[in-house]
């Protein structure tokens, strides 16, 4: 993977610039199983818990190898790192369109979760040494931005590629392209030394107990709590957002996802960089100040997506507004939680630290959202009395995210409350430990 050095790309907006493509292609690739979840049960003859089972295994897969990968990050090239995972997870997409059934469906979007775990601790970790703390909640809000312009993408092109060519294969096919052109833009990059933006620089050399080190952080334990919420919540969103529009509001494959990708994808766009801002300026006193205001905004999501999810069926522009405005608040989560993360883990163990905290939400949050989301759907609809089973399935799947996703949102917030308490004392406790 060597490659000419006098033509490394080294500057923070080049290297920024790569990896927001990169996440953006992360989001784009595993939400298309989201978007062709009907012709999916269709031809597999599924049901919407193993349309959970689906979403929940990539999440297990990503949390699981996302530790090894995280420690692997600390200790070598985060550059090889990014640019391997990115070339499997594409190639793995690909080979989504070839699957014959359930259980080979099931392992290779598997398979996707190990490529795709690879990226969020290196990325992170290197975002950390490109700018300094009073920039990263911009610099880390202008990097997850490739979550929400993948969502649009994906749930303006899938839905639309589906029925002009017929087949759900095709958009697997299609979105393995890109991926490959962008890991080789990567190979390029030249890496920050780490810690380069501390204003205490930690000693050279790799630390040992490195997961007992991340694990006393007192601020982590409540930044897992809320990273536990925002899975549960976004994930059932990103799987059971088109199926609720198709059955519920009765809108077609691609009105379903684009409508899908303004409620929680354009609504990212706005919310990640007023947020990024939000929080610099809050953080200016203190390091609490923009866990609080994202504290505060997930606090006003929770009843506003409640009161939503409680509309019916006739009220789909009502839906978009009132879900839309919950969600824009609901992204301030992340410019509150990674700048944090960074705030209390010296550099030389944010990768770890980064990789620990996925795998707890996404075991925790990530896999038992669509899970349960999906299993409520079907006993709900089992249990309606009169109905078709077309309108039981469309009433079943309306009740479970009512439940699910407006307390996810409620868990969070208090997460973060809990995390904007410690935050200032772990933080001068880094800088402390970092200059003896």
């Amino acid at each position: 993977m060597a490659v000419d050095q006098t033509r490394r790309v080294s500057s923070p907006a080049g290297i920024l610039s790569l990896l927001f493509a990169a996440n953006l292609l992360n989001f784009y690739d595993r939400t298309i199983p989201a978007i062709v979840v009907e012709p999916l049960k269709l031809e597999f003859a599924l049901t919407d818990t193993h349309i959970g089972l689906l979403s929940g295994a990539f999440t297990v897969v990503y949390a699981v190898f996302g530790v090894p990968l995280g420690r692997l990050a600390d200790r070598t090239s985060r550059r090889t790192i990014l640019v391997t995972g990115l070339l499997a997870w594409s190639l793995l997409t690909a080979a989504t369109g070839l699957v014959g059934g359930f259980i080979s469906l099931l392992v290779v979007r598997m398979l996707v979760g190990v490529g795709e775990a690879s990226f969020a601790p290196a990325a992170n970790s290197m975002l950390a040494d490109l700018y300094p703390a009073g920039r990263r909640a911009r610099a880390t809000s202008l990097l997850q931005l490739g979550l929400p312009f993948g969502l649009v993408l994906a749930f303006f092109t899938i839905g639309p590629i589906t029925e002009a060519s017929g087949s759900w294969r095709t958009a697997f096919y299609i979105a393995a392209v890109p991926g490959l052109f962008v890991a080789a833009l990567m190979m390029f990059i030249r890496e920050p030394a780490r810690g380069a933006m501390e204003t205490v620089a930690p000693p050279p050399g790799v630390l040992g107990h490195a997961f007992r080190r991340v694990l006393r952080i007192r601020t982590l334990w409540w930044l897992i709590v809320a990273g536990i919420g925002s899975q549960v919540a976004s994930y059932s969103v990103a799987t059971f957002s088109v199926p609720l529009f198709q059955r519920y509001f009765g809108t077609s494959l691609a009105t379903g996802g684009m409508l899908t990708g303004v409620v929680i994808g354009v609504t990212g766009l706005a919310g990640l960089i007023l947020g990024g801002r939000i929080a610099d300026r809050a953080s200016h006193h203190s390091p609490a100040g923009r866990v609080y205001t994202g504290a505060i905004a997930l606090l006003l999501a929770a009843p506003l997506t409640f009161a939503a999810l409680s509309l019916g069926p006739d009220s789909v522009g009502w839906f978009v507004l009132l879900f839309s405005a919950g969600w824009l608040l609901q992204y301030l989560y992340f410019t509150s939680v990674y700048p944090a993360l960074a705030d209390v883990v010296e550099p030389r163990l944010r990768a770890t630290a980064v990789s620990v905290f996925f795998a707890a939400f996404y075991l925790l949050g990530g896999f038992a959202g669509p899970v349960i989301a999906g299993a409520l759907s079907d006993r709900f609809a089992a249990a309606a009395v009169g109905l078709s089973p077309a309108r039981a399935a469309a009433e079943g799947l309306s009740q479970s995210l009512l439940i699910v996703i407006p307390l996810g949102l409620l868990l969070t917030s208090i997460g973060l409350f809990g995390a904007a308490r410690k935050v200032t004392a772990d933080n001068a406790r880094m800088k402390a430990e970092a200059g003896k």
